[in-house]
């Protein structure tokens, strides 16, 4: 079939940026579906009077809904795949955020690990401060804010998760499942990490743009016990409460998809309310390269109308940037933005 030389030359153009930045991303030190690492949450309380931890919500909600997507189709054909693709990138262009269904991790695995996540945090104080450390490099790092070892208003526990054997030898012992059951979720969210990577770099090629923290990897996967996330719309600033759908995974923009492509992808200002009458489990999987990679501004996203808007940085640079900013509230991502009015 003919097509216009200009049409076929944006086109050929088109598929070699894409081949470009995968093979980059695929070819660095980490690959793409690096976890770098796992943030497992308790919130909730049932020792403490629902005044002393209640958080306000925004005073007012968003009325926009979130996607739901289907990824099981990115394998039904090449028709289905570029559908797929788009309703993707249409999501993070307007949201920066998307749920996930059919996925391919089965309910009892997901079970399995909330189950031993909140077994962890139902564990004496002894059991859990042995993982206590105000070091947030540390592989793996327990913290709650309540500090009096007893309620949960907000308790964490961080470890790095891939590749799985490095790291599984500091996950904890106890409850004696927890590293079967979190270990075969970490697993299992690599290949759904890949497959989303992929489709987001492929939305890239389409050069759509995206459009309370945000994450430092590409991406972030959330799987959540019950509702209490919140993210914030891109285009308004109001808040829009996630649904916790049966079987479905959260997936938001991080700060490095921000940097490589170069401002077109926003990472997703979120927050977490917390909920006096229940406790909720939630595991943040982050996904992206490895410690000390770079991540830069993708060259075949930068031109004379798109100067390079961000500074390279590695997520060893954001953990070092961390101890320091905890506690003001400043993202990451914000100190990297090269002035351009100097």
């Amino acid at each position: 079939m003919w097509m216009p030389r200009v049409l076929f030359s944006s086109l050929f153009t088109r598929m070699l940026f894409l081949c470009s930045l995968w093979l980059q991303i695929q070819q660095s030190a980490g690959p793409i579906n690096t976890t770098l690492g796992m943030h497992i949450f308790c919130t909730g309380n049932t020792n403490t009077s629902k005044k002393s931890i209640r958080l306000p919500r925004g005073s007012w909600l968003s009325p926009h809904a979130l996607p739901e997507i289907n990824i099981d189709r990115l394998r039904m054909g090449e028709a289905m795949r570029k559908l797929v693709i788009q309703e993707i990138a249409l999501a993070c262009r307007e949201q920066g955020c998307f749920q996930v269904v059919n996925h391919g991790i089965s309910k009892s695995v997901m079970k399995g690990a909330l189950k031993a996540a909140s077994e962890f945090f139902k564990l004496s104080k002894e059991h859990k401060e042995k993982f206590v450390s105000a070091d947030v490099q540390q592989p793996i790092r327990y913290d709650m804010s309540s500090r009096d070892g007893i309620s949960t208003a907000r308790s964490l526990l961080k470890h790095y998760a891939n590749p799985l054997e490095d790291w599984v030898q500091f996950w904890p012992i106890n409850p004696p499942t927890y590293r079967k059951k979190m270990g075969d979720y970490a697993a299992e969210i690599q290949g759904v990490s890949m497959q989303l990577m992929e489709a987001i770099f492929e939305g890239l090629g389409d050069k759509v743009g995206l459009a309370f923290h945000s994450d430092y990897g590409f991406i972030t996967i959330l799987l959540q016990s019950s509702a209490g996330l919140e993210v914030m719309h891109h285009e308004d600033d109001t808040w829009i409460a996630v649904p916790a759908i049966p079987g479905a995974l959260h997936v938001h923009i991080g700060d490095n998809l921000e940097v490589l492509s170069n401002g077109q992808l926003e990472s997703l200002v979120h927050r977490a309310i917390l909920n006096p009458d229940e406790s909720r489990i939630s595991i943040a999987s982050i996904h992206g390269l490895s410690m000390d990679e770079k991540v830069h501004c993708a060259k075949e996203l930068v031109d004379e109308e798109h100067p390079e808007m961000y500074k390279e940085s590695s997520f060893q640079e954001s953990l070092d940037f961390l101890p320091s900013n905890m506690n003001n509230y400043k993202r990451f991502v914000e100190s990297l933005k090269i002035d351009r009015d100097e």
